[in-house]
């Protein structure tokens, strides 16, 4: 059987291009566990000291995970910030953030040369206050619905000086404060500043940014990369776009892709990374939902993106594109219901981060040393001798090699 979900009755439905994948998600995520573990925990090997072997023999240990360290964030609004359950839940289970609308051009631009900072001032002043990290997005968007008719009337010599003071106004002001920009967002789609600039000035815009900001990574940012579905943007055309870019110098740090996809097929994604991957940048899922009235069918949609973002090498960070009920570009695509409660694909989401954290426990060997593989991320041990219990911080970062600490007790 074929179930197609289109529009209402009474509206004729075409259907075109289709293609079958035969995908048993069983089997398919464990696959994707063994792959996880293999790329994102590393094995650690804890050096005890302090007291004689003789004492330490035995000695009862337990590791508790602190916090993954990979990216998991989402999009977050000026008004979202009044809501106190909003603040609470963010701050608890995301590490990154991303502003929805308060650094695109038309809200810190919206009249021509008068700028407006005072929404991306407050959220980026909660953000580090929170110990968040913060994505830039976006200075610069091709779709020309996107762009305000005063600069849509400029001239190119005028559109070329508003482009640099845009630049010189934002990236000055926040210097070191954003992690990423995406400089040019949905330019597979679009192209007003292509068009009226020429592809020179378009590198020019990633030449002035890292000029005024060396340490951002710069990222170009478009949607149904990973999918399929739409050939503007396929990877191989994305390919393309980059490779023209880097040809001429530009420093391009990083690949953003939406994520905003409905029944994702793991393969499919899968296959679109790959490609991308060859690239050797970074790639980050920038703005995921997924959308079904049904919160099951969401979660197990939202799933596989997770699952298949997190296991792919090539994969930094996953921005989610909101997650509360009130606060919605797409209705039916929300983690947290309008008064505050965790519906099934919020749980689903939480259960898998928590399927991402280490836990261990056992005793010190005679060579004094307690082993087990973890998460990439912080953590606290803890031991437990005769006369006390102690605990201590670390770190376990990236590498091939077994990372060995030292614990003085």
């Amino acid at each position: 059987m074929i179930y197609l979900q289109g529009p209402a009755a009474g509206v004729d439905l075409m259907v075109a291009g289709l293609q079958f994948f035969p995908v048993d998600r069983r089997a398919r995520f464990r696959y994707l566990k063994r792959q996880t573990e293999k790329i994102r925990q590393r094995d650690v090997i804890l050096k005890f000291s302090g007291l004689d072997s003789g004492n330490l023999l035995g000695t009862f240990v337990r590791i508790k995970p602190l916090q993954n360290s990979f990216p998991f964030g989402s999009a977050i609004r000026r008004p979202n910030m009044d809501n106190e359950g909003f603040n609470d839940f963010f701050v608890k289970n995301f590490n990154w953030a991303v502003f929805g609308n308060e650094l695109k051009r038309y809200w810190t631009e919206a009249q021509q040369g008068n700028f407006n900072y005072k929404n991306a001032d407050e959220l980026l002043n909660f953000c580090t206050q929170n110990n968040i990290q913060v994505r830039g997005h976006c200075i610069f968007w091709e779709e020309v619905a996107t762009v305000q008719s005063s600069v849509q009337s400029l001239n190119k010599s005028d559109l070329m000086t508003a482009v640099q003071n845009c630049l010189t106004g934002l990236l000055t002001r926040y210097k070191g404060k954003f992690k990423h920009y995406d400089v040019i967002n949905e330019m597979m789609h679009g192209s007003f500043y292509l068009d009226r600039l020429g592809k020179d000035n378009c590198v020019n815009m990633f030449t002035t940014a890292h000029q005024l900001d060396p340490s951002a990574f710069l990222f170009v940012n478009d949607y149904h990369v990973e999918d399929g579905s739409d050939s503007r943007s396929s990877p191989e055309k994305y390919i393309e776009y980059i490779h023209h870019l880097q040809e001429h110098g530009t420093p391009v740090g990083g690949i953003g892709i939406h994520g905003h996809i409905d029944s994702p097929v793991g393969p499919i994604v899968c296959s679109a990374l790959d490609k991308l991957g060859i690239l050797g940048l970074p790639i980050w899922f920038t703005e995921v939902d997924v959308f079904s009235d049904n919160e099951y069918v969401r979660a197990d949609d939202l799933e596989v993106i997770l699952r298949e973002a997190y296991a792919h090498p090539a994969v930094e960070g996953i921005m989610l594109w909101r997650f509360w009920e009130l606060f919605l570009n797409r209705p039916n695509s929300h983690l947290v219901n309008a008064k505050g409660d965790l519906n099934e694909t919020g749980r689903r989401y939480l259960a898998l981060k928590h399927k991402w954290l280490s836990h261990a426990h056992g005793h010190i060997d005679e060579q004094s040393q307690f082993s087990f593989r973890g998460f990439h991320g912080s953590y606290e041990v803890e031991v437990t001798t005769v006369s006390n219990k102690i605990t201590k911080k670390f770190v376990v970062d990236k590498g091939d090699e077994s990372l060995v600490i030292s614990v003085d007790i």
